[in-house]
């Protein structure tokens, strides 16, 4: 019985585009009673599983972060929760809090605010871009410390890079979509 319920559902899964199987996944997921990964992991210094995704580097967990034309190189390591980027502290480096709260809500997601120090070097673009490398570099560092984090930062979206680039100036164009102005004399 159950068999044919699987190949049934298989056969109805497979028609679904991928948006419509998430929701699908989302009513029939069980309730968790313990709560999320963020609402169970501990305050104190976390210890990576036996099988981290990759061992430190010079004792720090290596993630590089691209947007636009951004690119983060992040390093963390246990410890007291100091975030610096470009030597300079992160309420310093970026005025927007909304620039503040991309950067840290990683960190949040699987709650480690104040379990890691965070250094960050970011070039190029300006400063929205330069916070989603951040996020983007900080997401994979959790990643590369423990393989628990992965579905936490995946949920929350921070382990997908956004494709999204500056189009290209078109020739006989003023920009990339902008026409010249159109003269009928």
């Amino acid at each position: 019985m159950s068999r044919e319920f699987n190949s049934k559902f298989y056969m109805l899964t497979s028609q679904l585009t991928k948006y419509e199987k998430r929701v699908i996944m989302a009513e029939n997921q069980v309730d968790n009673p313990e709560g999320t990964l963020a609402d169970q992991a501990p305050e104190s210094q976390p210890k990576p599983t036996s099988n981290p995704a990759s061992a430190p580097k010079g004792g720090y967990w290596w993630g590089t972060g691209r947007r636009k034309s951004s690119v983060a190189r992040v390093r963390i390591k246990p410890g007291s929760g100091k975030l610096m980027i470009n030597k300079k502290e992160l309420d310093d480096y970026f005025k927007r809090e909304q620039d503040r709260k991309s950067v840290l809500a990683p960190l949040k997601t699987v709650n480690a605010e104040k379990i890691f120090d965070v250094f960050i070097n970011v070039t190029g673009g300006g400063t929205t871009g330069q916070a989603g490398a951040s996020l983007l570099g900080i997401a994979r560092a959790l990643r590369s410390y423990d393989d628990n984090y992965i579905q936490a930062l995946r949920d929350g979206g921070h382990l997908t890079r956004d494709p999204r680039m500056v189009e290209r100036k078109k020739p006989g164009q003023r920009g990339a979509r902008r026409r010249f102005q159109f003269s009928k004399r």
